[in-house]
């Protein structure tokens, strides 16, 4: 869905853009209409029902100027071509923003021999909306011109080069990364305002430090191919490894493994993920044997700067993962810490360790049986060496998940299914059994290993999530931070509780480096999303949103958080078709009923909301409040959100900045859920 603009009147610009740029045309949209200039975009301003070509015509007599986004889909595209050659025989000023160095083909270069060229190409959108908007406001105001007039002045001709749309995504992300506490735009358009203007030209590339590698996941050479978890936890490892380098800068497991399976070139990936370097491996595991190669390359040339094969034994797994890290630091000319380089070798254990890689191959599979499965393995590996802390911290954090049936762990003689109303009492007996493992196990972990990262930022999320106590856990987050200030998780951890307790804009600094850490991790990008929607800056949330989409299609809550935003912006209808994609079932049932409120269309609401309490009472209290404080039936939201509260719901922690709650702020029964929560009123 297209940003939301001024509907009546005669619009002053149009957007012209291939549909592979659609964000970045979103974001100009947004730009420029935040600053009072009408757009007209399709297919936000197309009649339902309308012939869309007539439309298309309609609009480009009727607007004084159009923005084209110049992109090698553009050039590719024979509707962009028709839009400005109707442009020009109209004699419309066109102002093209150039988003990379494609060649036109020569029709195009035709038509834009005449046109304004603003150059975003060197990945810092952002900084050149200012620019943009001027030359906007000049063109809309100025009389038309004769095409037999000189030439404005135009870019250089554009050589080669391919670029994919992941690069597109890459400068929406500047734009969305300058965008805390309100719209950056209006900050760089004071600021240009005032400065003197310069020659437009393309600007520099961001500098890409030396010392910065990213590892990939190792491939599985096993003959029967059932080895991946090992050969994923080896590269895993090894991350964990370098990031404790304070001059190395390494890319979090998140966005190195997002090109898993894909076929996308090294330099791409390089680009992408803002390294120098690349290490690759394949594992060949047999039994107890190993072999291991691993390759350094270097990504804008493809030089090998170290290579090795390793043939040992998985007793000697830890040492290898040293050895490798080892290498590579080397061969980056980085400084080793004091002594040794930092190993992870926490257990003695081939066997609990085994154990722990197929739990964390699990886990990243997100389900609620691969969750299941995972805490059995993690049992299994503290039972087998109980001073194991990573797997004990790593249980801990496990069992703080809500969208689990812990019945089926702890009260398995009689089986539930979250979906299932059951009797609240039972649900608290069994609430209380995992609440008091996730302490044992994190407290276990800290004695264990004092030093480690994770065994601190565990116990931070059993206090603040199972206990709601906050200040304990802003200490325990704090301690992490400081034993691995490169650590993306724990810094998304904290950011999570800044904006939790109000503290908005703390937070997003803080998702925003977790962001430079892990470029395309799912947590800090989700961060940065809720960030924005609870600020109020809409338009920033919603080009988080189609981003967070575009790289995770599947991942769950994010079309319903993206429909959250499309009904703040006023646009039921859209938010109604994300609702319907949400992937997980509880978000979906208990979403359609706002949707379909927000369109008046009251009977079948009525009926979604018997279905969502039926279905999700137990699960989904939290979003069932939404429902009736949309609707300003303050009994029954509260009835559900202390339901929420008896049955200890996550979506708790955001009670105090949730703006579906924001009209609660006068009833004492909030201040009062405020103060159980130990939430600042």
């Amino acid at each position: 869905m297209q940003a939301t603009g001024v509907e009546s009147g005669t619009p002053d610009v149009f957007i012209s853009y291939a549909s592979q740029d659609a964000t970045v045309a979103d974001a100009v949209v947004s730009a420029l209409e935040h600053r009072g200039l009408k757009c007209w975009i399709a297919p936000r301003n197309v009649t339902p029902g309308a012939f869309y070509a007539d439309e298309i015509v309609h609009a480009l007599d009727a607007t004084k100027a159009i923005v084209l986004i110049l992109s090698h889909n553009a050039a590719a595209s024979p509707h962009v071509l028709r839009e400005v050659e109707r442009a020009a025989s109209k004699r419309h000023p066109v102002i093209s923003l150039r988003l990379d160095q494609a060649p036109l083909p020569a029709g195009l270069e035709y038509f834009l021999n005449t046109s304004q060229w603003l150059d975003a190409s060197g990945e810092d959108f952002a900084r050149s909306m200012p620019k943009l908007i001027d030359a906007v406001r000049v063109a809309v105001q100025a009389p038309v011109v004769n095409t037999e007039a000189a030439p404005m002045p135009r870019a250089p001709a554009p050589t080669w080069s391919v670029w994919s749309s992941k690069r597109t995504a890459i400068m929406v992300a500047s734009l969305i990364g300058l965008a805390i506490g309100g719209f950056a735009i209006d900050r760089l358009w004071e600021s240009s305002r005032k400065a003197v203007p310069a020659p437009a030209r393309a600007p520099a590339a961001a500098a890409i430090s030396e010392k910065s590698i990213a590892v990939l996941p190792f491939t599985d050479m096993s003959e029967t191919k059932d080895q991946e978890y090992f050969s994923d936890g080896m590269a895993e490892e090894i991350i964990d490894l370098l990031v404790k380098m304070p001059e190395l800068k390494v890319p979090a497991r998140t966005s190195s493994f997002y090109f898993k399976g894909k076929s996308t070139q090294i330099p791409e990936i390089a680009r992408e993920l803002g390294v120098a370097h690349v290490l690759e491996g394949s594992v060949r595991k047999s039994g107890t044997h190993l072999r291991v190669t691993a390759l350094l390359v270097r990504a804008d040339n493809g030089y090998h700067l170290w290579s090795e094969t390793y043939d040992r034994q998985l007793d000697d797994v830890f040492k290898l993962q040293d050895e490798i890290a080892t290498a590579v630091v080397k061969s980056l000319k980085v400084s080793l810490l004091e002594g040794k380089p930092p190993s992870e070798n926490l257990t003695v254990s081939s066997k609990a360790y085994m154990l722990y890689l197929q739990a964390l191959a699990l886990i990243n599979q997100g389900s609620e049986d691969d969750t299941l499965k995972a805490y059995a393995y993690l049992k299994q590996a503290v039972s087998v060496d109980p001073k194991f802390a990573l797997a004990w911290a790593t249980l801990a954090s496990l069992l703080t998940r809500d969208n689990v049936d812990w019945g089926r762990v702890f009260n398995p003689a009689e089986p539930t299914r979250q979906q299932e109303l059951i009797d609240l009492q039972q649900w608290g007996s069994i609430w209380a059994q995992a609440r008091a493992a996730a302490h044992a196990a994190a407290e276990e972990a800290v004695k264990l290993a004092p030093d480690l990262a994770e065994s601190h930022a565990a116990k931070a999320q059993v206090l603040a999530w199972l206990d709601w106590d906050w200040a304990a856990a802003d200490g325990e987050l704090q301690r992490s931070r400081e034993l691995e200030p490169s650590n993306a998780r724990v810094t998304t951890a904290a950011a999570d509780i800044a904006i939790e307790l109000g503290r908005v804009s703390d937070g997003l600094r803080l998702a925003n480096q977790a962001a430079v850490l892990d470029p395309l991790g799912l947590d800090a990008l989700n961060t940065i999303e809720w960030g924005q929607y609870v600020s109020g800056a809409s338009n920033e949330a919603e080009i988080s949103s189609r981003r967070l989409i575009d790289l995770y299609p599947t991942a769950s809550h994010a079309h319903f958080h993206y429909a959250l935003v499309l009904l703040a912006r006023g646009e039921p209808q859209a938010a109604l078709a994300e609702f319907q994609l949400e992937k997980m079932n509880p978000f979906r049932v208990a979403g359609v009923p706002l949707a379909l409120d927000a369109l008046g269309r009251r009977s079948e609401a009525d009926s979604a909301i018997a279905i969502a309490e039926q279905e999700y009472g137990n699960g989904m209290a939290y979003q069932i409040a939404y429902i009736y404080a949309s609707r300003k039936d303050l009994d029954r939201t509260f009835f559900w959100l202390e339901r929420a509260y008896r049955q200890h719901d996550g979506g708790l922690s955001e009670l105090k900045i949730d703006p579906m709650f924001s009209s609660l702020g006068h009833d004492q029964r909030y201040k009062a859920l405020l103060r159980k929560m130990r939430l600042p009123e």
